[in-house]
């Protein structure tokens, strides 16, 4: 049984680098690629800390619920259904923790994040 909570049903796998899920760095870019198969929701999370170097060595990535990344980072949960290619970062300033589009600086307005089902309105 599963050691964190299904905060989206039938979320998908993702792949995060060891950084993220074994602590050592914050969660700070997500990428979301096309699908390898059924199972692969495409989205690959990093920490603030992975490199260059770390991210192409294939032994830094497991792949895991995505789930269990959003028990880490809640925030993520709110990137779950944004489109293919979408390329994140969560900045953590005096704004506060906001979800930003990496190539424009831009920040994801709240509206068009994900909400869960049971926490709808």
């Amino acid at each position: 049984m599963a050691s964190y909570p299904e905060f989206i049903p039938a979320a998908g796998a993702c792949l995060a680098t060891l950084n993220v899920l074994e602590g050592r760095g914050r969660v700070r870019w997500m990428v979301r690629e096309p699908s390898k198969n059924p199972a692969d929701n495409g989205w690959r999370i990093m920490s603030h800390i992975d490199t260059s170097e770390y991210l192409s060595n294939p032994s830094s990535w497991k792949v895991v619920d995505f789930n269990q990344v959003c028990a880490i980072e809640p925030a993520l949960i709110g990137i779950w259904d944004l489109r293919v290619g979408s390329d994140l970062q969560l900045v953590d300033d005096e704004l506060g923790l906001r979800i930003v589009d990496t190539p424009t600086g831009r920040e994801i307005p709240r509206e068009n994040l994900y909400v869960p089902p049971a926490h709808r309105a």
